[in-house]
């Protein structure tokens, strides 16, 4: 099973050097706009736009396959006892995950009663 964990953090790890090579590439998109002549910055910005399009489709198709995963890693170790997912790497890096979540209400939030 913890085969099965390592390549589950690898594949998170992989996901996350995926979307910060992204993320530079982007940048470096805009900083090419920004810089451009005028006439040319409305091409830039529709490459970008596009760009941006492609990856968050690709993206939110890419998280919805890990979730999945994980809920089926998740239930894997439920299945062997609870000294199972402690030993996990991935449910040891999810710790505090919760701690960290924002959970004031926003504007427009019901109220609990």
């Amino acid at each position: 099973m913890m085969e099965h964990c390592q390549q589950m953090m690898k594949q998170k790890q992989k996901m996350m050097a995926d979307m910060q090579a992204e993320d530079t590439e982007l940048t470096s998109q805009l900083a090419k706009m920004n810089g451009a002549p005028e006439d040319k910055k409305m091409d830039l910005l529709a490459d970008i736009v596009n760009q941006l399009v492609k990856q968050r489709t690709a993206r939110d198709a890419s998280h919805a396959k890990m979730q999945e995963k994980m809920m089926q890693h998740m239930m894997e170790h439920m299945q062997m006892g609870r000294e199972s997912m402690s030993q996990c790497p991935m449910m040891k890096g999810m710790k505090g995950m919760h701690k960290n979540a924002d959970t004031t209400p926003k504007e427009g939030d019901k109220e609990q009663k």
